[in-house]
C-alpha cells in the first residue's frame, strides 16, 4: 500500500464505507492502516448492499452494480467520507456525483484452483465438480477442460470453502486475491497463468471513492494512487466499457506496464467453452483508454459481437 502525507494540521476522522463481508473488511483495511500511519483516524462504517441482503442470488438475478450501488450512496447521503471497492466490482460509466481517487497497488491478478487434497486442475478426473459463480472463469474451464462438471456457487469466500470442504464440490476457482487478503493463500493448490484464464476487468486491485466536491480530500489521498495499476485498469474498464457486455458476458482483459508501453490482452469467449476471441493492443502508458476501447472495436470487428450479443440475453 502507498504510504499518505498529511501536512499541517491533524485531520478529522474519515469514515470509510464497506460492505460486511470478510474480504470486504480485510481490503477496508488495508486502506484504513495506510491512511492511520500518515496520522489520519479512522472509522470503519458497514453498508449492506443489495448483495450482502440477498448472499444466495446470483450475479444474474443482482444486476450491474449490486455492491456498489449502496455504498455510492452513503458517499453522496455523507454517511461515509469514502468507499472501498473491488475494482472488478465498478460498473462502467459515468458517476457524476463520485470519483475514484485511488487505486492503490494491484494484488495478484489470477484466478486459483481450490481443491480438498491440492491437486491442481489438470489432476482433477472427468466429471469433477468445479465450482464458480463467475461465466468468465466457467468458459475458461470449459475451454481447457470440457470433461468438467462446471457448477454454480453462491457466498462469501469462508461459505465456498466450506461446500468444498464437506465434499459438496470437488475443486472451487475464485481470485487469487482474495484468498491472500484473506490470510488464505495456501488454500491455493494453483495460480492459473494469465494465458491459462485471463483475469477479470480490474481483478485484483482496490478502488478507493470519494465524492467529486471534496476537493481538499482528493488531494490529501491522491498518494494512495499507484499510478501504473490506474493506467492497467483504465484499459481494461475502457476495453470493458467499449465491448459493451454485462456481468454475464465472458469477457476478460489484463494490461500490464513496462517503462512507457501498456500492453492490454482481451478476450470474449463462449459461455460453453466453445468458439473464442483473443486479441492484443500496445501503446503509449499515457493512452490507457484509446488502447482499451481500440482492443475491444477490434475484437468486436472480428466477431466477438456475437458472443456479447449471448450474454445480454
Amino acid at each position: 500500500m502507498v504510504g499518505v502525507t498529511v501536512v499541517g494540521e491533524a485531520r478529522p476522522r474519515l469514515r470509510i464505507g464497506t460492505r460486511g463481508s470478510a474480504l470486504a473488511r480485510a481490503q477496508t483495511r488495508l486502506v484504513s492502516r495506510a491512511l492511520e500511519a500518515a496520522g489520519w483516524e479512522t472509522e470503519e462504517v458497514v453498508v449492506r448492499t443489495a448483495g450482502d441482503r440477498s448472499p444466495d442470488a446470483s450475479p444474474a438475478e443482482l444486476g450491474r452494480g449490486a455492491f456498489v450501488a449502496a455504498l455510492e450512496r452513503a458517499l453522496t447521503d455523507r454517511s461515509v467520507d469514502l468507499t472501498v471497492h473491488s475494482a472488478k466490482d465498478l460498473p462502467t460509466g459515468d458517476r457524476p456525483a463520485v470519483t475514484v481517487i485511488a487505486y492503490p497497488p494491484r494484488a495478484d491478478a489470477r484466478d486459483a484452483i481450490v481443491t480438498r487434497d491440492g491437486e491442481p486442475l489438470a489432476s482433477l478426473p472427468p466429471g469433477a465438480r468445479v465450482a464458480t459463480s463467475s461465466p468468465r472463469r466457467r468458459a475458461f474451464l470449459l475451454s481447457e477442460r470440457d470433461d468438467l462438471n462446471v457448477v454454480p456457487i453462491r457466498g462469501n469466500v469462508d461459505t465456498r470453502l466450506a461446500k468444498l470442504d464437506r465434499g459438496d464440490v470437488d475443486a472451487l476457482c475464485v481470485a487469487a486475491a482474495g484468498l491472500d487478503r484473506l490470510g488464505l493463500a495456501s488454500r491455493a493448490a494453483e495460480r492459473l497463468a494469465p494465458a491459462r484464464m485471463l483475469p477479470a476487468v480490474g481483478q485484483g486491485a482496490l478502488a478507493v471513492q470519494i465524492r467529486n466536491e471534496d476537493e481538499d480530500l482528493e488531494g490529501d489521498l491522491s498518494s494512495l494512487d499507484d499510478p501504473i495499476t490506474r493506467r492497467a485498469v483504465t484499459a481494461e474498464r475502457s476495453f470493458l466499457g467499449a465491448m459493451g457486455g454485462g456481468c454475464q458476458t465472458p469477457l476478460a482483459a489484463y494490461a500490464i506496464c513496462e517503462d512507457d508501453q501498456l500492453t492490454i490482452d482481451g478476450a470474449a469467449i463462449d459461455p460453453a467453452g466453445g468458439q473464442a476471441f483473443f486479441d492484443r493492443s500496445t501503446g503509449p502508458i499515457d493512452e490507457a483508454a484509446r488502447i482499451g476501447s481500440q482492443l475491444a472495436e477490434r475484437l468486436l470487428a472480428n466477431g466477438a459481437d456475437v458472443i456479447v450479443g449471448v450474454g445480454l440475453k
